[in-house]
């Protein structure tokens, strides 16, 4: 296991996975703790992109999409024409059928469904983005600490079982800058790297620019923090592979 803090800034999310998995492949053990991976401009590889998925495939693993969709539904967002309300009623109003579709994994609720209806108990169900986009709007934030959200909730996360895939991801913050641009940041207690982590990242840029466009600006910078960044699934000569046949195919 490496321990020393390890901080990635890139502006390509595809560069920015492909360093994390090289620094674990040259580095001793086969987990990074912490990792900070930090993102401007979002530029992405397309091609790295559609290698990567096809290796997905191969392994029965969910595409880079799919994992970003759990996080931020910007497919929905899209058919809803850019209506966040819209956008909310309607994944709610699908929400039973995306539990049945993967019952084991979506027990206890989903990302997206935390951020617009954590179950707040006595106080209903609250939707924690709508909150914090309507005090982005005021540009008045008396309260900095307001602008974030949870996904872990005790009530149903703190369980005796052996391995569970979810929630990995903890929470989101967001800062508005001096230039009024915006920033998101994440942390992660646990993430996989191979069958997760670039899925993440997309999901929660597309979440950043979601809140940036619902307040007129734009999203400058994303920034996650993981507590343990696995290689999980993958060997490192199966990681080194992988490399050799992205360099081949997506010219990286």
């Amino acid at each position: 296991m490496i321990t020393s803090p390890l901080l990635i800034e890139d502006n390509n999310i595809s560069s920015a996975w492909i360093r994390t998995l090289k620094h674990i492949i040259e580095c001793p053990g086969n987990e990074i703790t912490p990792l900070v991976v930090s993102l401007t401009e979002f530029n992405e590889s397309p091609a790295f992109r559609v290698a990567l998925d096809s290796d997905l495939k191969k392994n029965d693993k969910a595409k880079v999409h799919t994992v970003a969709e759990t996080i931020f539904p910007e497919s929905l967002y899209v058919l809803n024409g850019y209506d966040r309300h819209k956008l909310y009623k309607g994944f709610l109003e699908i929400l039973p059928r995306i539990k049945k579709i993967d019952a084991s994994s979506n027990a206890r609720g989903t990302y997206f469904e935390r951020l617009i209806a954590f179950d707040g108990g006595p106080k209903g169900k609250i939707n924690q983005l709508e909150n914090i986009i309507t005090s982005l709007q005021d540009r008045v934030i008396k309260r900095r600490s307001k602008l974030q959200a949870s996904i872990f909730d005790p009530s149903k996360d703190h369980t005796e079982g052996a391995y569970q895939r979810f929630p990995c991801l903890q929470h989101v913050t967001f800062y508005m800058t001096p230039n009024g641009k915006l920033i998101l940041n994440s942390f992660y207690a646990v993430q996989y790297l191979y069958e997760r982590a670039y899925g993440n990242w997309l999901g929660l840029i597309n979440l950043g620019k979601f809140v940036a466009h619902e307040i007129g600006t734009e999203l400058e910078r994303f920034t996650c923090f993981i507590g343990v960044e696995k290689l999980d699934k993958l060997t490192k000569s199966e990681g080194q592979n992988l490399l050799d046949l992205m360099a081949e195919k997506a010219n990286l």
